[in-house]
């Protein structure tokens, strides 16, 4: 069973995506064309993949690492919601999950 997400990005648009449970919301972000570049491909030491996670969500989510939050410290534009895309893990249990892609994020792998 695919795990449903939706992406909002900088300009308010609504991008349905979704992946299998077990893998990175990363992945799913990329395939679905978001702007996040995930430099480091999930080892945790970038902040490239920074999403913002919707509220309602936010406390669903397993806590961050003192490892993820101090990556989140050197992200742009992070907020009290703010999580690591490569660190979110799809279960069933995210299914609609809602995220926010950052204004400050700039994919610079396709230049």
């Amino acid at each position: 069973m695919s795990v449903k997400v939706s992406f909002v990005s900088e300009k308010g648009e609504r991008i349905a995506a979704e992946g299998e449970p077990g893998i990175a919301l990363l992945e799913v972000a990329q395939s679905a064309g978001m702007p996040l570049e995930g430099t480091c491909e999930g080892q945790m030491a970038c902040s490239t993949c920074h999403v913002i996670v919707s509220p309602e969500w936010f406390e669903r989510l397993p806590e961050a690492s003192e490892e993820e939050e101090d990556m989140l410290d050197l992200a742009a534009g992070v907020q009290r919601t703010s999580r690591l895309s490569c660190q979110i893990v799809l279960t069933e249990d995210l299914q609609g999950l809602e995220v926010s892609i950052p204004p400050e994020s700039r994919d610079m792998s396709g230049l």
